[in-house]
């Protein structure tokens, strides 16, 4: 399965999407902000960063602008609780492949990221 770094400030948030991306099989890295999730992308290879937009330090904007040009052929998912959120995501969808709305469901964090590795895939 794939090797997945999540980033979110949102400690029980960051658990939650973990323990259900670990029960399909995944390999689950952590940040709690986008500069440590960074610092992990400039020492590890990963198959899909999935990253909430708005964190302290370094947001998930910023982040997705980096993680790209450190690793181009790496998926981004982006998950954002704020509608303006996710509108400051629009002129990066050519190196995000969506951006999930918070609150979701297992279901559907689940499918996104299956989506986005077949995504990678193709």
């Amino acid at each position: 399965m794939a090797k997945i770094l999540i980033a979110e400030d949102e400690d029980s948030l960051r658990r939650f999407v973990a323990r259900a991306l670990e029960m399909d099989g995944h390999e689950i890295a952590h940040a709690g902000d986008g500069a440590d999730a960074l610092e992990q992308l400039q020492s590890e290879t990963y198959d899909l960063l999935l990253s909430d937009i708005r964190m302290p330090i370094m947001d998930g904007i910023e982040l997705a602008t980096q993680s790209a040009a450190l690793a181009p052929d790496m998926p981004i998912l982006l998950m954002t609780g704020y509608a303006e959120q996710r509108e400051r995501a629009e002129p990066l969808m050519r190196i995000v492949v969506d951006v999930v709305s918070k609150p979701f469901s297992l279901p559907q964090i689940r499918q996104a990221v299956a989506e986005a590795l077949s995504a990678q895939a193709a």
